[in-house]
């Protein structure tokens, strides 16, 4: 876990900066991604059923858009969908992308709004993730179980669920199985990045915050199915990230898979979630 620790300031810098390492042939792969996963949410709202909006905490930025099948029964299954950007970025207004394929199936999906930095803290972050899941359970507690799917530092807040105590909520929610793709499981490095020049998080932030670290609260628990996915074309870093949460989960008795996505970047891995034929979706 300590080799990122050999790099220059500027190996680590391009190790943590996923546009680098996709090969697709565009100007600007991060505003591609903004347009794309913009464009099939509008598609998503103008054909699917949509709840915007809806509020599941005090906060102004703590908000769902909650896509529902066009007939629902009081069980259909629920994905709440945890967006990426680096915890600085993005918004559910771009996340309801990967609504379609499952609510033509009886699935219904929430797109989570949180406040990303400079405005939000990294610590508040998860914590308006946990509210959003346990609303999520109140709200809807015929629903057959909860889905968690995070992509890029969404999986990071997603994995930093799992390992939740959910006394304090009142609630324990429902949850059946969590898809963590292209995520950051451990956040030192990050700390040593342009990443940090927004996020401002100290070290022991960095640790508490770090699922890589939080092996204690898995052990014990019956835990969910979980999915880590990584893309062909992210970076080592993200791969070595990946692959050692997955062994944390397996080492912690949790039902764990791993999948290196072929012809995929850090981007497209998730923009090809509003395909029906695309290998997550059909997961």
């Amino acid at each position: 876990m300590g080799k990122w620790r050999e790099m220059t300031k500027e190996e680590l810098e391009t190790q943590y900066s996923p546009s680098k390492w996709s090969p697709r042939l565009v100007k600007d792969v991060i505003e591609a991604h903004i347009q794309t996963t913009g464009d099939a949410t509008r598609l998503a709202q103008a054909a699917t059923q949509v709840l915007l909006n809806v509020p599941y905490g005090l906060g102004e930025g703590e908000k769902l858009d909650v896509y529902l099948p066009k007939e629902p029964s009081q069980t259909f299954p629920l994905v709440l969908y945890i967006h990426g950007g680096y915890w600085q970025s993005l918004s559910k207004e771009v996340s309801g992308f990967a609504a379609r394929p499952l609510v033509t199936h009886g699935i219904a999906l929430a797109a989570v709004d949180y406040d990303v930095a400079p405005k939000g803290q990294l610590e508040e972050m998860v914590r308006q993730v946990q509210r959003s899941v346990a609303f999520a359970a109140q709200q809807y507690p015929g629903s057959s179980g909860l889905y968690l799917l995070g992509h890029s530092a969404g999986a990071h807040l997603a994995a930093m669920v799992l390992s939740t105590d959910w006394t304090e909520f009142g609630v324990v929610p429902n949850i059946k199985g969590a898809f963590l793709v292209s995520g950051v499981y451990d956040l030192e490095p990050i700390m040593h990045t342009y990443v940090n020049d927004v996020l401002h998080i100290n070290r022991e932030v960095a640790q508490s915050n770090s699922p890589l670290r939080r092996a204690p609260q898995l052990e014990g628990r019956p835990g969910c199915p979980v999915l880590i996915a990584v893309a062909q074309h992210d970076s080592p870093e993200f791969h070595r990230q990946s692959w050692e949460y997955f062994e944390v989960l397996r080492t912690a008795g949790w039902s764990a898979s791993f999948l290196d996505i072929a012809d995929t970047d850090h981007f497209d891995v998730a923009e090809k979630l509003s395909q029906e034929d695309y290998l997550l979706t059909q997961v």
